[in-house]
């Protein structure tokens, strides 16, 4: 009762901006993380639009070559480091500490600090638009030597600098998370009654404390390699540097990957059971097959260096580990199709999401798999099928399981029930504009369009098949409009909703919508990972 009176305290950071500005409730920082890198994935849809209506006809000139491969660069960027990564970092702060039954994150003034550094890290990059020869250019993969000896200016030295301090944040961030999960959990909650979304959030953590000092690493060595170029050659092509930064970004890159997509895979293992009124298929399996995939995608990172002229047998092993990561995967696929099987389906938004999430992401697997096979990779590598696929398993599959997030638990958040109508515009237009921008991308690959060009010659079906694609993605950004107008609405005068409106199982519906800053009155002793349903039955058992 002491910490209640206390957060009831008027003080003089409850202003409506400066409460916000200055909180280290892990809820509000969640739903800055969740809003900013929204606002982030807005900027970068735009810049593919853009992308998109320039490559929409054959010698088109709406755009020059140096302005595409800026917007190129940063799109890239933006989307890994200032969305996917980040609007995963806002779920889990938001509902770790609830799935938990705990009072916050462990280090609350940390989880601010991580914030804070990743909206700046995200300014400096978007803020390279306006420096000295613009932003870089050099791709999201920034490969030398074309980001160390032909990118003049400094937009180049700025996107080092936004990595660092994305990096920061999301390290921070990893770390508080590893230490709530471990330390924190409710009476009863072992390992094994942990919800799926914390397995997910814990193995996400992990990876990130691995990779992430890759990737520091290697962007130090390069500003030292920009700024000091008669001192150091890192990345000298005649010293062979070019090959030690593939390997050293891919060393992060591909676990980032998974980084990315283990979350969501989270998500979907919370929204399908409420949503087919069926516990999770095989529970145990599900949770180790999270570890599998995260242990597995640090073995593969050469699987995006198959045609840099490795020896065989090396290709060989790297296409082995990468065949095998689909094995973790397919666990938890079947699993999510054993749930659904015979349940009694809710077809709301969350679910329709989460069954485009399995749809997409099986399709975006399968031709990884086929990426994965290196005599094959040799006749795709750098071509629109490897943007096809990416898009298949990071848009399809991440961005198709955030939106299922923002749906499930937009009520805990806001206290209030969106538009279920809008919801299903969203998805529909959303699911078809997908498919009609990424399809043709892969027919493209196999036409021999190369990634990264900002104009064609070719005519016919080759046209055909990027007017079809740049006309998807102005559907999907339709799509986006509608769930903006929803959520804002929606926030604004949506009907009020109780404490649980799904009928859920885990811990953050046991409080109010939204919560209270102290998140619990009392916590019950949690026997499954289901405590919610276990609650609920006793109760109707000594009712009888």
């Amino acid at each position: 009762m002491a910490v209640r009176a206390e957060a009831a305290a008027p003080t003089w950071k409850e202003g409506r901006v400066i409460g916000w500005v200055t909180t280290v409730d892990h809820k509000r920082i969640g739903v800055l993380y969740l809003v900013t890198s929204f606002g982030f994935f807005l900027a970068a849809g735009v810049m593919a639009l853009l992308m998109r209506t320039q490559l929409s006809q054959a010698d088109n000139h709406f755009i020059t070559r140096d302005r595409y491969d800026e917007l190129f660069t940063i799109h890239g960027t933006a989307m890994v480091f200032l969305f996917v990564v980040p609007i995963l970092a806002g779920f889990g702060n938001f509902l770790v500490p609830l799935m938990l039954g705990a009072r916050d994150m462990a280090f609350p003034r940390l989880n601010a600090a991580s914030y804070w550094l990743f909206l700046l890290g995200g300014l400096v990059i978007l803020g390279s638009f306006f420096a000295s020869g613009g932003p870089a250019r050099t791709g999201w993969t920034g490969y030398t030597p074309l980001s160390s000896d032909f990118a003049p200016g400094n937009g180049q030295d700025l996107w080092i600098l936004g990595l660092h301090l994305t990096s920061l944040a999301s390290l921070a961030g990893a770390i508080n998370f590893i230490v709530t999960i471990h330390n924190m959990r409710a009476p009863g909650m072992t390992w094994m009654r942990i919800p799926l979304f914390v397995w997910a959030i814990e193995a996400y953590s992990v990876l990130l404390v691995l990779v992430l000092p890759t990737i520091s690493a290697a962007v130090t060595l390069l500003l030292l390699d920009r700024q000091f170029p008669d001192t150091f050659a890192f990345f000298a092509p005649e010293n062979g540097g070019s090959l030690l930064w593939q390997h050293m970004f891919w060393f992060f890159g591909h676990p980032e990957v998974y980084i990315m997509i283990l979350p969501a895979m989270g998500i979907i293992s919370e929204v399908i059971p409420v949503f087919s009124r069926k516990p999770i298929f095989g529970y145990k399996a599900v949770a180790f097959s999270t570890i599998g995939i995260a242990f597995a995608s640090m073995l593969v990172w050469a699987h995006h260096m198959f045609a840099v002229g490795l020896p065989t047998w090396l290709n060989g092993w790297f296409m082995v580990t990468s065949l095998a990561v689909a094995v973790p995967t397919a666990v938890k696929i079947f699993n999510w199709l054993a749930t659904l099987w015979r349940g009694n389906l809710i077809f709301h938004a969350p679910l329709l999401f989460a069954l485009g999430f399995i749809a997409l992401f099986t399709f975006g697997g399968l031709t990884g798999i086929m990426l994965a096979v290196f005599p094959f990779d040799y006749q795709a590598q750098d071509t629109y099928f490897v943007v096809g696929h990416l898009h298949y398993v990071l848009f399809g599959g991440t961005v198709f399981g955030v939106f299922a997030g923002i749906y499930y638990w937009f009520p805990k958040i806001t206290g209030r029930m969106y538009g279920e109508r809008l919801a299903l515009w969203h998805f529909w237009l959303m699911f078809v504009g997908f498919n009609a921008t990424f399809l043709p991308q892969h027919m493209l690959g196999l036409m021999g369009m190369p990634r990264r060009v900002y104009t064609y010659e070719r005519h016919g079906l080759f046209e055909w098949y990027n007017l079809i694609s740049s006309i998807g993605s102005f559907i999907m950004g339709v799509a986006i409009l509608i769930f903006l107008v929803n959520a804002i609405r929606s926030w604004r005068s949506g009907p009020r909703v109780g404490a649980d409106p799904w009928k859920a199982d885990t811990l953050e519906w046991y409080t109010t919508s939204p919560p209270p800053p102290h998140n619990f009155d009392s916590v019950p002793y949690v026997t499954s990972p289901r405590p919610l349903r276990d609650l609920r039955l006793r109760l109707s058992a000594e009712q009888r």
